[in-house]
């Protein structure tokens, strides 16, 4: 068993040993539970907004929403 330490922001730094063997790379997002005493990281795939681009891929209300947001700002920028 490896150990880390949790800084005073509470970041904890995964060892390098374990990084290498998951093939963990540096913005990688994780999922975090509790069970029982235990705190369990689990790597994810994507990251969420991966997910969520993939979850609507057939459908365009990404960009859509992208475009109405920029709408707004035009909006508000030109009053």
């Amino acid at each position: 068993m490896l150990a880390a330490r949790m800084s005073s922001k509470g970041q904890m730094v995964i060892p390098k040993k374990i990084r290498e063997e998951l093939k963990i790379k540096p913005g990688a997002f994780f999922n975090v539970c509790l069970e029982k005493d235990n705190i369990i990281l689990m790597p994810m795939a994507n990251g969420p907004l991966d997910n969520l681009y993939a979850k609507f891929s057939d459908k365009k209300i990404l960009d859509e929403l992208e475009k109405e947001h920029a709408n707004e700002i035009a909006r508000e920028n030109s009053h």
